[in-house]
């Protein structure tokens, strides 16, 4: 059985920090990314490799931060792809482990953020659907306060990035998956919702459930769109990658202008 040889390009360390320091990422800054790391090309040394050439980009004074989602600690009557039997839900909502922010695993964010997850160093938030892993000199405040009815708003990493200035690297993903764009839901007309988990609380495991903004990332590849049309967004290859770079803080601001009108709360 013949077995079809990868097509590259090979990306090494040292091709990937070359790249990412073509595209402009700054010594020190603080950065935000979403990553593909299949869009990347063969990786030598994988996803860890990926890890280290931002981190010795952004150097020993910036900090690198990642969505470590974890999304099936969830309510399964929300659950469609692929839906559960409704005869399962009680018992699942009772047995769903609690979150614990050492060892949940990140779940459908990619290889690389559980990389980092577990990366020495790394700090974690504490939503149990919602996280964000950093490493660097900005990690801890990054990271602390991030309240479990504030998925992506406030009280969340979304908005201690946009106080420290952040940007934001799309590096082979694509502007649905740009969380930063949630934060702007919570400061525009939306509806509140219903959200429960398993977290863990001094009197042990317990499911609860809060309220909190509805969000949505429906025609978020149309917002970035308009976005990059309108605003200073860094575009290049990193490997393979189509890659993006831009402020943190303006995407918000685009995002609270251009949601209302063209995406309007239901």
């Amino acid at each position: 059985m013949s077995i079809t040889p990868p097509t590259g390009p090979l990306c090494t360390h040292e091709s990937l920090v070359s790249d990412l320091r073509a595209l402009g990422l700054r010594t020190g800054e603080t950065l935000l990314v979403h990553t593909s790391l299949s869009s990347l090309g063969w990786v030598c040394g994988g996803a860890g490799v990926v890890v280290r050439a931002l981190l010795d980009v952004l150097g020993d004074d910036g900090t690198l931060v990642v969505p470590t989602h974890s999304g099936d600690n969830s309510d399964p009557a929300h659950w469609g792809n692929p839906p559960v039997p409704e005869a399962w839900w009680a018992d699942i909502r009772a047995s769903m482990p609690a979150y614990d922010a050492r060892t949940t695993p990140a779940f459908g964010v990619g290889v690389v953020p559980e990389t980092v997850r577990t990366w020495p160093g790394a700090v974690r938030s504490a939503h149990p659907q919602t996280s964000f892993t950093a490493v660097g000199a900005r990690a801890t405040a990054i990271v602390d306060g991030h309240a479990p009815d504030c998925r992506l708003g406030e009280r969340s990493p979304l908005a201690r990035l946009e106080e420290a200035g952040a940007r934001v690297l799309l590096l082979g993903a694509g502007f649905d998956s740009c969380t930063a764009f949630h934060l702007a839901e919570y400061r525009i007309p939306a509806p509140r919702v219903d959200n429960s988990f398993a977290l863990m609380t001094p009197t042990g495991r317990r499911w609860s459930t809060v309220r909190d903004t509805a969000i949505s990332a429906d025609r978020f590849d149309d917002l970035g769109a308009a976005f990059q049309a309108e605003r200073p967004v860094v575009r290049g290859t990193v490997g393979a990658a189509a890659s993006r770079l831009f402020s943190l803080p303006e995407a918000v601001a685009y995002a609270e202008t251009w949601l209302p009108e063209h995406r309007p709360p239901t």
